[in-house]
């Protein structure tokens, strides 16, 4: 992983600036979406994605032809405390999968001609064990968050984000917990299929992690910094990216959900160009997208992460904007409109 410079409060100062909806365009596609060869509201979802898609991109119509997926990859010193099926060598074995084009997300990104760009971040060197010390430095973390920036792209319509890393629900636990508060056990599932005793185990090594680092003054980017992960801070890195560069962003599971609490919890407004690719059934997934007011594109039972459901959600996204720009309007089919 190269070293991009920043820091923590160059981050911050970020967040003073995030550019807004482009109304007028959000204003166009509701237009257009009035006259087009169906009844009002007749498509659901859709209507408001393409909405949605022209709010962001700050563009009428919107366009999805250059998607990208981008898959995060690190690794985690509390995976050492048995709290993953996996041991931490997954991570790398499945880094090379994603390269030989053997995993889903490869799959389903070729599918839909999704760009998937994989990235590996320091996997040799794991961040400390989060019950013990923080997971990273303010440098590291930095370092982290830029080099996610750097993910985002020009010419890039859309993004999937997620994560590759054992042992990071977790962490991602671990922070959902810093962040809003609760017990352990509202936020720590199975994740790769630990149960009985072993979950449990997870459990208590959530809660001691959040119990260690929760501090009255510690805002999300220093609890990000204490119980996040270099994967998941690459991830806050892309989405503030895709904001600033009016992209998009199609969240994938509960660890990219994690990730992007970072934001909310400094300003809900952060996440508006975010949608929830799917829910998974990973508990706290589900608490999370409550309290983040995501309701999510899909329910499929999924809980791989690797952007899996997030690059599915895609699909909808040009099924969206496919029929805001390709239908006729009523005018221009010669059917008679609403009386």
């Amino acid at each position: 992983m190269p070293e991009p410079a920043a820091s923590l409060e160059e981050i911050r100062a970020l967040m003073a600036h995030l550019p807004g909806p482009d109304l007028e365009a959000g204003t166009a596609a509701a237009l257009r979406e009035s006259h087009l060869t169906k009844p009002a509201g007749a498509l659901g979802r859709l209507e408001e994605l393409a909405a949605w898609m022209a709010t962001w991109q700050g563009r009428h119509p919107p366009r999805l032809e250059h998607p990208r997926t981008v898959v995060f990859a690190a690794n985690h010193g509390v995976a050492a405390r048995g709290v993953s099926a996996y041991p931490p060598s997954v991570t790398a074995q499945m880094v090379q999968n994603f390269i030989n084009g053997g995993a889903a997300v490869n799959q389903l990104c070729q599918m839909i001609d999704a760009d998937l760009r994989v990235y590996e971040m320091n996997l040799e060197t794991p961040t400390a064990d989060i019950v013990d010390a923080p997971a990273m430095s303010e440098a590291e973390c930095a370092r982290a968050i830029a080099y996610g920036m750097m993910a985002v792209e020009p010419g890039i319509d859309a993004l999937a984000v997620g994560e590759m890393g054992i042992g990071n629900t977790t962490v991602a636990a671990a922070l959902c917990l810093g962040l809003f508060g609760g017990e352990a056990a509202d936020w720590t599932g199975p994740g790769t299929g630990v149960t009985g005793a072993g979950l449990e185990q997870k459990r208590a090594v959530v809660a001691a992690a959040a119990a260690r680092h929760r501090t009255p003054d510690a805002d999300p980017f220093e609890l990000l910094r204490r119980l996040g992960g270099l994967e998941l801070a690459a991830m806050v890195g892309a989405i503030l990216a895709a904001r600033m560069g009016h992209v998009p962003v199609v969240l994938d599971g509960f660890v990219a959900g994690a990730a992007a609490a970072v934001l909310y919890a400094t300003d809900p407004r952060a996440l508006d160009h975010c949608v929830a690719g799917h829910v998974s059934v990973e508990p706290g997934h589900t608490r999370l997208l409550e309290r983040l007011g995501k309701r999510p594109l899909l329910d499929l039972g999924m809980r791989l992460g690797e952007a899996s459901g997030a690059t599915l959600a895609l699909v909808l996204l040009k099924s969206a904007v496919a029929c805001h720009g390709g239908m006729a309007t009523f005018a221009e089919a010669g059917v008679s409109g609403p009386g």
